[in-house]
This record gives structure tokens, sequence and C-alpha cells, in this order.
């Protein structure tokens, strides 16, 4: 993982996630409540210059992974979560998605929250990295102020300790999103 430097003039200088200024890790979180598994969960990216790769999921439920149908390692984390690390980590240069109140989709980046979603109906958003003279983010929200979700990116991208006795293999590898 790199660490971020950024800079431009006018003051335009803080690398950020749809204006949520991210931390000198650039990792950064799409935070949701999963549709069919009403289950907490996190896709996880890191940052490299204005391009980003989801490395991981995370979630309360097993059920979550098996519905992405990705290979890669999965495991449990010390809190008990079910974590994929992609065998294949997908890079984008944005992400289109549509976010809805249901979902709730979030962008957690430093202990910081931009919600995605509208109050009502659904919203076409692109999530992509920018340079930001200001941040976006506020505070975390319920249930984004668990911290299952404060620490999700860190979880899953700086710690090593995992339970290896469930580790496990999914099948298929379909296109992440």
């Amino acid at each position: 993982m790199a660490v971020l430097a950024a800079g431009s003039g006018g003051g335009a200088g803080r690398l950020s996630v749809n204006g949520l200024v991210l931390p000198r890790s650039g990792v950064f979180a799409i935070g949701y409540v999963h549709s069919v598994y009403h289950a907490p969960s996190a896709e996880v990216f890191t940052v490299e210059g204005g391009r980003f790769t989801m490395r991981a999921v995370v979630s309360d439920s097993g059920g979550v992974l098996d519905y992405y149908a990705l290979d890669g390692e999965r495991s449990r984390t010390p809190g008990g979560r079910w974590l994929l690390r992609l065998a294949v980590p997908a890079t984008y240069d944005e992400l289109p998605l549509l976010t809805t109140p249901i979902g709730r989709r979030t962008l957690l980046a430093g202990g910081r929250c931009l919600p995605l979603y509208p109050a009502s109906g659904a919203r076409r958003v692109r999530v992509a990295v920018e340079l930001t003279s200001h941040d976006r983010g506020g505070p975390c929200p319920p249930p984004y102020s668990q911290s299952f979700f404060l620490n999700a990116a860190y979880n899953t991208t700086e710690a090593t300790a995992t339970s290896t006795s469930d580790n496990q293999k999914p099948h298929g590898s379909p296109e992440p999103g």
C-alpha cells in the first residue's frame, strides 16, 4: 500500500474520494447494509494516484461474501466478522453506483463519513479520487458510527491477525461492484 502525497496550486491539495478527505494511508471503505442479508458490510479500497483498488469485503454475514462469489481468502477477523481478501483486486478510475436509502451506501475514511444515498428514491453516484480544498465528510451517523464500520478499513488492510480455522475459498469470479 502506498502512502499518498498530493499537492496542487489554489489550495486544492488534499486527496479525497468524492470530497471525503483520505487519511495518509489512502484507505477508504464503502459501507452499506446488505439488502438481502440486512447485514452491515463494507468494501475496502486503497488509493494510488488517481485510481483506487478494491482489496477486501468485510461483513457480519458470511452470506454477503457468498453473494459476491469472488475468489479470495476468506477468514474471520479477531472481532468475529467475515473477511474476504480478493485474490485479484479490482482497480477503478471511477465506480458508478446506484444508491438508495435501503442500502445506505456511505463513504468511510479516517473515522469520518460521507453518505452517498438520497433521503428517498434512488441516486446515481460516481465514486472517484480527486483533489479538494475542503472535507465534505462529517461525523458518522448510525449504523456507520459502530466500531465495525469505523475500523473496517484498518482491520482488512492493516491487521494481519485473522483466524485461519475458518479459511475458505469462495468460487466464481464475476465483476465486482
